[in-house]
């Protein structure tokens, strides 16, 4: 398993112009994400994300549940959510993934956006940021998305938090509690 450990924060586009400036280099994902669930919520009730995304036209199903302060993580190459369920076993996924997606599985919201992504090595660690730019879908509606994610890619936690503090210091940035899963899910709800 994969662990993902980031810190998200909201944005607005002038700041993401700033900190790409800052940041020079990176690479442009077009990244267009279906969120699944089951017709009854039960990956939602176990705090599940199961997704497909388009990243660069490349399909990657990916399943996050909880662990701690990071998420567990494991994904796939795979043009079907379905048909990825047991490859993302195979590689550690909860064997209950199986069982809970035998009802089967409904689009239920997602996102469209542009990321600029940009390695930057530490000497305590490496991180990714994440320029996000685009909209959130859910219930036929949509929201802006502008946000930067760093993303902890090798090294410690306490190093990846002090330079996610000193980048939100720097361009005045503010915690995004809420992951782009739990952002368009409420869309779709109405809430």
């Amino acid at each position: 398993m994969a662990t993902e450990y980031e810190l998200k924060f909201k944005a607005v586009e002038a700041v993401l112009s700033a900190i790409d400036a800052a940041f020079p280099g990176g690479i442009v994902l077009e990244m267009e994400t279906a969120y699944y669930d089951t017709p009854t919520g039960a990956m939602s009730m176990r705090r599940y994300t199961l997704r497909r995304r388009l990243e660069n036209g490349i399909s990657v199903c990916t399943l996050k549940t909880p662990a701690g302060d990071a998420r567990g993580e494991w994904e796939t190459e795979c043009q079907d959510i379905a048909a990825a369920i047991p490859k993302l076993i195979a590689m550690g996924a909860p064997a209950d993934l199986e069982t809970l997606t035998k009802e089967g599985l409904v689009h239920i919201c997602g996102t469209k956006f542009t990321r600029l992504a940009k390695t930057v090595t530490l000497p305590e660690c490496t991180v990714e940021i994440a320029l996000d730019k685009g909209v959130l879908l859910g219930g036929g509606k949509t929201e802006p998305l502008c946000e930067a994610e760093v993303e902890l890619k090798a090294g410690t936690k306490a190093a990846c938090d002090a330079f996610g503090k000193a980048l939100a210091e720097r361009f005045g940035l503010v915690t995004e509690e809420k992951s782009k899963f739990a952002r368009a899910l409420a869309l779709y709800r109405g809430d």
